[in-house]
């Protein structure tokens, strides 16, 4: 009797406290960090630094499969009514043969500065979401070899109307920048300098935030490096991803819809820029296709539709002279 009212009683707690997914290297077993997590509907999550994800059958009960991936693995499909503990990662050779790698340049550099371009308009700005990902071009300067040191990311922290900004809300949402070739004008093979994470809060600064990235010794390749800005989600006081609904479910007269939830920063698009040089993807939907950002992306995009279709993002650059 006893041995049945504990088994019901476990029952009851993962339902309510769910289960705890571990996601970890086949040989190593250590943790694959922040692996994405689609449900198959254009939905989905990460895991976090330590390779879990809180699976929780009561916020998440209409999905019935896991679809997890993560640079240099192989993808994972997994029932979510037969769960384990955890699940090992086999890493995938022929994804780690397609990345270029570039040897680090010594020496004496000149430093360069390509101007990032920020506003505070809550209406010429992007509203990030977990499932979209933006993406710009950068090029060596003169041909010479072209060192990232500092990427410059214009953030929109405040909500200015009418010139008239209000109360700035408080928030700490962790982001991922990702690195990509140049594959005829369009982001192609994700190039791998780790997980460049980082969290950004009401307290940093309003209009631009300043990521270092000189150790990562990321030199831009003959033509040209693609740079992305990906949100993971919000973060405790301590800069933890905390496991939770990336998405609200909304009854209307056409039944429940799930409309994905926007993060702050919010991304200050520009008209300044010519052209159309930023690029955009849905991570979770649409085989994580890159698109260039214009109306036939998004017809009904007023932001696109009154010409702010390039997103600023800036560096400062160390150029070496040629041998």
């Amino acid at each position: 009797m006893m041995t049945k009212t504990l088994f019901f009683a476990f029952l009851i707690t993962q339902s309510f406290v769910g289960q705890n997914i571990h996601f970890v290297d086949a040989e190593s077993m250590e943790p694959v960090s922040f692996a994405s997590i689609s449900f198959g509907n254009g939905l989905g999550s990460f895991a976090d630094a330590n390779g879990i994800f809180l699976f929780e059958k009561k916020k998440y009960e209409d999905v019935d499969s896991l679809f997890v991936s993560s640079m240099g693995y192989k993808d994972l499909h997994i029932a979510t009514n037969q769960l384990l503990e955890i699940y090992t990662m086999t890493l995938e050779i022929d994804q780690l043969q397609e990345v270029v790698l570039i040897t680090a340049k010594q020496g004496k550099y000149k430093n360069k500065e390509i101007k990032p371009i920020a506003h505070s308009n809550y209406f010429h700005s992007w509203l990030p979401t977990v499932e979209s990902e933006v993406a710009v071009l950068f090029n060596k300067i003169d041909n010479q070899s072209t060192k990232i040191a500092t990427l410059l990311f214009p953030i929109n922290i405040e909500e200015s109307v009418g010139g008239k900004s209000s109360k700035t809300r408080d928030f700490s949402t962790m982001l991922r920048a990702k690195f990509y070739e140049n594959k005829n004008g369009f982001p192609g093979n994700e190039i791998n300098y780790g997980n460049v994470v980082f969290v950004i809060s009401e307290k940093d600064n309003k209009e631009l935030f300043e990521l270092d990235v000189s150790e990562r010794n990321i030199f831009i390749p003959q033509n040209g490096l693609f740079v992305s800005l990906q949100v993971l989600g919000t973060t405790d006081n301590k800069g933890v991803l905390l496991q939770t609904k990336k998405y609200n479910e909304i009854k209307t007269p056409r039944g429940i819809q799930k409309v994905s939830i926007t993060f702050r920063p919010l991304l200050p698009f520009t008209n300044v820029i010519p052209g159309e040089k930023t690029f955009v993807r849905r991570i979770f939907f649409n085989d994580r296709k890159w698109q260039t950002f214009n109306l036939k992306y998004n017809p009904n995009s007023e932001l696109i539709g009154k010409g702010y279709n390039n997103y600023g993002m800036g560096a400062k650059l160390h150029v070496y002279e040629n041998d």
